[in-house]
């Protein structure tokens, strides 16, 4: 139902199934406007490997755009946003410091502040969460693979993870996503 009636975005990776299939399979099987998808590091279905720039193109399963996030761009730009209502953000993540997605997230949740539009997180497991361990990131050292003040094995999901960006305030000039 917060789908229905909505132009839909959705940043994905091999990890965003549902049962045996893909997320976006799963949502244009449902009649969901799904307008266009983005990509993480590795790309929306995962043929790309760590480290290696990845452009836009189409889906070739499903036809759909896809806007990558690790190629040109790190952030969807307002251009990238206009026709769509909600973004949908569902990626796996295992809780370590250096992994892009809480990068990317903290992008998307950026850009989407930035642009006034709401985000769904669908907050899947992460498979390590009972571990946290590690040094604490020392800021002055801040880097493409070490962004925020957290231990190497964070423990957290993606939503509680997004949960802390905005209540930390690591959004710039005091924004919140929704």
């Amino acid at each position: 139902p917060i789908l229905k009636g909505k132009r839909i975005g959705v940043l994905a990776n091999p990890t965003t199934i549902v049962g045996d299939k893909h997320l976006v399979d799963s949502l244009l099987n449902r009649g969901v406007n799904l307008i266009k998808a983005f990509g993480p590091e590795h790309g929306f279905r995962g043929n790309a490997s760590a480290g290696i720039k990845v452009g836009d193109e189409r889906d070739a399963a499903t036809g759909i755009k896809i806007v990558s996030l690790y190629g040109k761009k790190r952030k969807p730009s307002a251009e990238d946003l206009a026709d769509i209502d909600l973004m949908i953000f569902d990626v796996q993540d295992v809780g370590c410091r250096f992994y892009t997605y809480i990068n990317v997230l903290r992008d998307v949740m950026e850009a989407c502040a930035e642009n006034n539009k709401p985000m769904l997180i669908l907050d899947r497991p992460n498979p390590n969460r009972y571990l946290v361990d590690g040094p604490i990131m020392d800021m002055r050292l801040k880097s493409g693979i070490g962004q925020f003040p957290i231990p190497m094995a964070h423990g957290m999901t993606i939503g509680e993870f997004a949960q802390m960006i905005n209540g930390e305030g690591w959004l710039p000039n005091g924004l919140k996503a929704d």
